[in-house]
């Protein structure tokens, strides 16, 4: 009975995570064909110059790779409002003021977070345009390299610029819009920290989930099934890319945060800044990683995943005390509908706004209307319609 019992706890909780995974990321596979409204006039760039053993394998989904030569970059709209902090120039719709607000307020703190955590000085110019879907972040992406299909959020470290849509690509859920800047912001940050050396895709897009906190629940899940099922993916052959299969891009995912959460555990903060640094002046990533934690990528590998084996065993989940994994599968639950109430207040908010301006818009119509009418008394006599009336069976007309 009690055998039972555990595992029907084993199965609640593994299915209140699968309940709660997020809708919004940044982390997508293909690339959508470029956009017609995307060739306005605009400025052009200098040509950019591919990565040496090709960028389209080392680069994360969210960061397109661009076309050789020159680049062109649409103009931001005239009715987008624009904040200069002098390193971050933002341009957003003048409607979306208050869902952009928290990133102003942000930004500076930021830019000082990233630049602790990776050690060196980043983010001196940075380009960020929010627009209201991924219709219009696809108008507005550079000529040529079209964010991914369905992104959230997309990054041009060599352009230092990035889109952020305010609506998820799928189900119009509202974006979290300061989780998507972090994440970009990061891509930026690092490539200014390394400038521009080879870092694994599973570096890059690690730190980038990690710093921006996003699909914890996500994370947990994937990596719960993918350790007790013994499907975890090898890090060596997430260096130059994720796969494409459902399954395990989820699990790449998963590893790549953890496996950087654990390099960055708070003993190790001053290795993986040496790491940074050494990775900076040219050093190959791996021989740089070995260097500043004294051992090789799969010494750290096989420890890493020594210490996930113990934090995510079935053992402890089935031995557990049943109050307490019902106190975590309740506060999951919570969290799931919190996120969820949240995102319809957004939406609700949007329809009420849009609301007000339709009848604004009407209002202002009758008015021109009125306006535009003629006043029949100031007509002279002649000129006004004469009015008819019956009476006995005849017409007679009033003047």
């Amino acid at each position: 009975m009690s055998r039972l019992v555990r595992h029907l706890l084993a199965l609640l909780f593994a299915f209140v995570l699968a309940l709660s995974a997020g809708s919004a990321r940044a982390q997508e596979i293909t690339i959508a064909p470029p956009s017609a409204g995307a060739s306005e006039a605009a400025p052009v760039l200098p040509p950019v110059l591919p990565v040496e053993g090709g960028p389209a394998l080392t680069l994360p989904n969210d960061v397109p790779v661009l076309p050789p030569g020159q680049v062109t970059i649409p103009r931001i709209p005239a009715d987008y409002a624009t904040h200069d902090f002098g390193w971050l120039k933002l341009a957003y719709p003048e409607s979306a003021k208050e869902r952009v607000e928290p990133i102003l307020k942000s930004a500076e703190s930021v830019r000082a977070e990233l630049t602790a955590a990776l050690g060196q000085r980043v983010l001196d110019h940075v380009e960020l345009r929010i627009v209201p879907s991924t219709v219009e972040m696809n108008r507005l992406a550079p000529v040529g390299a079209p964010p991914p299909a369905y992104a959230s959020g997309v990054a041009y470290p060599r352009l230092r610029l990035t889109l952020i849509s305010m609506l998820a690509p799928r189900g119009g859920e509202a974006t979290n819009l300061e989780q998507v800047f972090r994440h970009e912001l990061l891509h930026l940050a690092l490539e200014d920290a390394v400038r521009g050396q080879h870092v694994p895709a599973w570096f890059n897009e690690g730190l980038a989930v990690l710093y921006a906190d996003e699909n914890g629940l996500d994370r947990q899940r994937a990596l719960f099934n993918a350790t007790i099922s013994g499907k975890l993916l090898p890090l060596a052959e997430l260096d130059h890319g994720f796969p494409h299969d459902n399954f395990e891009v989820n699990i790449a995912y998963a590893e790549s945060v953890d496996f950087v959460h654990f390099l960055r555990r708070r003993s190790d903060e001053l290795r993986f800044a040496m790491m940074i640094a050494r990775v900076r002046e040219g050093q190959p990533f791996e021989r740089a990683l070995a260097q500043a934690y004294g051992s090789d990528v799969r010494k750290l590998e096989f420890q890493w995943r020594s210490d996930l084996e113990r934090r995510y065993s079935i053992i402890p989940v089935l031995a557990g005390g049943g109050l307490i994994w019902v106190a975590v599968i309740a506060a999951l639950g919570w969290g799931y509908v919190k996120k969820r109430r949240r995102a319809k207040a957004i939406l609700a908010k949007w329809a009420e706004e849009e609301a007000i301006e339709d009848a604004l818009l009407a209002q202002r119509a009758a008015q021109r209307a009125e306006e535009s009418a003629p006043d029949l008394s100031k007509l002279p006599a002649t000129a006004r319609p004469s009015t008819k009336i019956e009476h006995a069976g005849s017409w007679h007309t009033l003047h």
